[in-house]
């Protein structure tokens, strides 16, 4: 009895076996035969829009003097910003704060507890060719910190666009050198993925201080280099 039943499943698990080796076979046949390659192409961009923030600090023995000294010199900067032509909408205050804080002599004596008050900021420059300007007249009005100075490109659209027809075309002409050296013909596009690296404001983290010597006596030099942004592709082809 125990010959008779072992006989059969032996059967069983032999054909299971059989059709899942049948199957495994059939799926490797019917496998598509594709080449995948990727393509890069960077584009040198000129920036022509700035950023800057410029910040007022006053001191004084009081609140009510350190905020009122602090006003009216914030306001001159301001004015003296929209002189040089920036509007009034990319002039934004990014920070205002008052504060005490004890200040000491240089051999370490104390002078007292003063009020000091803050004011930063946020303007965007348009005209990138003025920028020397504007902060040479905004430290003569009474900016005594200046930083965060960035560049950027406004419209990215048609690098972007250009980018992304030199990705696809390095990728057409490494698919065709590959499928020639293996001997194959390539065949239609399966499939495409894109990818671009906008590039990141050219970023200035130092400070232009009045105790500098900057005001009055020129321009402030300042260079917006270039940005380049890299756009990739990955495609997948059919090869016969």
């Amino acid at each position: 009895m125990r010959t008779k039943i072992l006989i059969p499943t032996l059967i069983v698990i032999a054909a299971v076996v059989l059709s899942a080796c049948s199957a495994s076979i059939q799926l490797g046949q019917n496998q598509p035969r594709t080449l995948s390659v990727n393509g890069n192409a960077q584009v040198i961009l000129a920036p022509d829009i700035a950023y800057v923030s410029i910040g007022v600090h006053s001191e004084a023995k009081t609140a009510t003097e350190a905020v009122a000294n602090n006003n009216t010199q914030t306001q001159a900067v301001i004015d003296a910003i929209k002189a040089q032509g920036v509007d009034a909408k990319d002039i934004q205050t990014t920070n205002f704060s008052v504060y005490q804080q004890e200040k000491f002599t240089p051999t370490g004596e104390s002078q007292g507890i003063f009020f000091m008050a803050d004011n930063t900021v946020y303007v965007t420059i348009h005209d990138i060719t003025k920028i020397g300007d504007i902060l040479d007249r905004a430290i003569s009005a009474g900016a005594n910190n200046i930083y965060g100075i960035s560049f950027d490109v406004q419209n990215k659209e048609a690098a972007l666009a250009t980018g992304r027809d030199q990705a696809m075309a390095d990728a057409q002409a490494q698919a065709e050198q590959l499928a020639k050296a293996a001997g194959t013909t390539l065949g239609d596009v399966q499939s495409i993925s894109y990818y671009s690296n906008a590039p990141s404001p050219i970023y200035y983290d130092n400070k232009i201080a009045a105790s500098t010597g900057v005001g009055g006596g020129g321009s402030v030099p300042i260079s917006s280099g270039q940005l380049t942004l890299t756009v990739s592709v990955s495609v997948v082809y059919g090869i016969k």
